[in-house]
């Protein structure tokens, strides 16, 4: 159980108690993502999270700011994507005033000197250096140009070199001033602790946090009329590989159907694809299916890294397992033991107080209130074969379907002519 309450200012607070647990985590999310930004001000973002760690008044220096929870052996960290941005610190339960003041005072009173800006452009753009060498994280950016093209959902939340280098001071402040406001902004505390006493305490410390509204994001252009594929030419040792169809969104009920289509197919270790690609033909090391859902789109997409002269062969195996769904109903074992992974999954993942905090907030902010985790599972379980079958009719269908590659030159050429649905 949780409480949930509004401050003044518009911040949405859940406190959560967690009597068992030995830690406390305070999680701050704000509606803040690459989604929000401007051609020109793309990674605004995600610059303007690593400069919360580069300064307060009363914590001038980096190393001032990173010792208040250094030194009491905290957990730490930030991140930005497409529609928010976290800050989190997790501590030992006896030292929660330190982190909400931590939280507070880098969100409220950061300087945002113009000599640490200037250096941190070179360390974010060592970050995306390291980011284009992984083909495994870099792929899923590739796949979102694909599906989306050129407007902010498809741009790389880190932004382009060029984009970092042309960061001011100003315009920071500007993005700062629009996006960190009550209203788009969730605080949750969740963990060891009395719950009176920790609300009483995010009020105190967060009262200053401006009041207002920030602006909606644009709304996402979908348009796709056949098969789609895109290389990212790297000289690389296999083919990575993410192949899928545009979903359902956030808000949509078939959602829980979608995260079990997924299990079904690429979701652990027995699924249908670990199964396929890896145990019967040796194709591939990593294999996973999974389900991303924005606000206004989503996808369902598998991940792959395969032998370049393989890859036609991978994908074709990939293409079969999703045309097997649209043409046989799963089996109520199948179906059952999907759902019974998810429902593991959830309640082993919520043992931890970051976990339930990071839970809690996601709904939140979302859906402007916390589904209790009784009646996510519930959902999950009353989802049907049928409802699989007709989802996977609906998604599985030329004009939805993408692939992304890492690979070497020629390799889309490779794949193209397994690209397709027969029905």
């Amino acid at each position: 159980m949780y409480k949930a309450t509004k401050l003044k200012n518009g911040v949405n607070v859940y406190v959560v108690p967690m009597p068992s647990a030995e830690t406390v985590t305070v999680l701050v999310l704000v509606r803040a993502g690459s989604k929000y930004e401007t051609k020109r001000t793309n990674g605004l973002s995600h610059f303007l999270e690593h400069m919360f760690f580069k300064g307060t008044e009363k914590r001038p220096t980096p190393r001032s700011v990173a010792e208040v929870l250094d030194n009491v052996g905290g957990e730490y960290n930030a991140f930005t994507d497409k529609e928010r941005t976290g800050y989190y610190a997790k501590v030992d339960a006896k030292h929660l005033g330190l982190a909400v003041d931590w939280v507070a005072d880098m969100l409220l009173h950061s300087t945002f000197q113009t000599p640490e800006l200037e250096r941190e452009k070179g360390v974010i753009q060592q970050e995306l250096s390291m980011y284009y060498d992984t083909p495994t994280s870099y792929i899923e950016d590739v796949f979102e140009a694909l599906l989306y093209g050129d407007q902010p959902a498809g741009w790389d939340i880190g932004g382009t070199k060029a984009t970092v280098a042309g960061v001011t001071r100003r315009n920071l402040l500007h993005y700062l001033n629009r996006r960190y406001v009550g209203s788009a902004t969730t605080i949750v505390v969740a963990g060891n602790l009395a719950a009176a006493k920790t609300q009483r305490l995010i009020e105190r410390s967060f009262a200053g946090l401006k009041r207002g509204a920030a602006p909606d994001k644009p709304a996402v252009r979908e348009k796709q009329l056949k098969p789609a594929i895109k290389l990212h030419t790297k000289a690389t040792d296999q083919s990575h590989l993410m192949l899928g169809v545009r979903s359902v969104n956030a808000y949509d009920k078939r959602r829980y159907a979608a995260a079990l289509l997924a299990t079904i197919l690429g979701g652990n270790m027995s699924s249908r694809l670990f199964t396929s690609l890896r145990e019967e033909k040796g194709l591939a090391y990593y294999v996973s299916t999974g389900v991303q859902h924005y606000t206004d789109t989503g996808y369902l997409a598998t991940n792959a890294g395969v032998p370049n002269d393989k890859l036609a062969e991978a994908v074709s195996i990939i293409m079969n397992e999703y045309e097997i769904l649209k043409r046989e109903l799963v089996s109520l074992q199948e179906l059952t033991k999907a759902k019974d992974y998810i429902k593991g999954k959830t309640v082993i993942g919520l043992e931890s107080s970051s976990s339930v905090a990071a839970f809690v907030g996601n709904q939140a902010l979302l859906y402007k209130k916390a589904e209790p985790i009784d009646s996510f599972l519930k959902k999950i379980n009353r989802v049907t074969a049928a409802e699989l079958q007709s989802l996977a009719n609906e998604l599985f269908t030329n004009q939805n379907l993408s692939l992304a590659l890492i690979g070497p030159k020629g390799q889309d050429k490779l794949a193209r002519s397994a690209l397709r649905f027969r029905r």
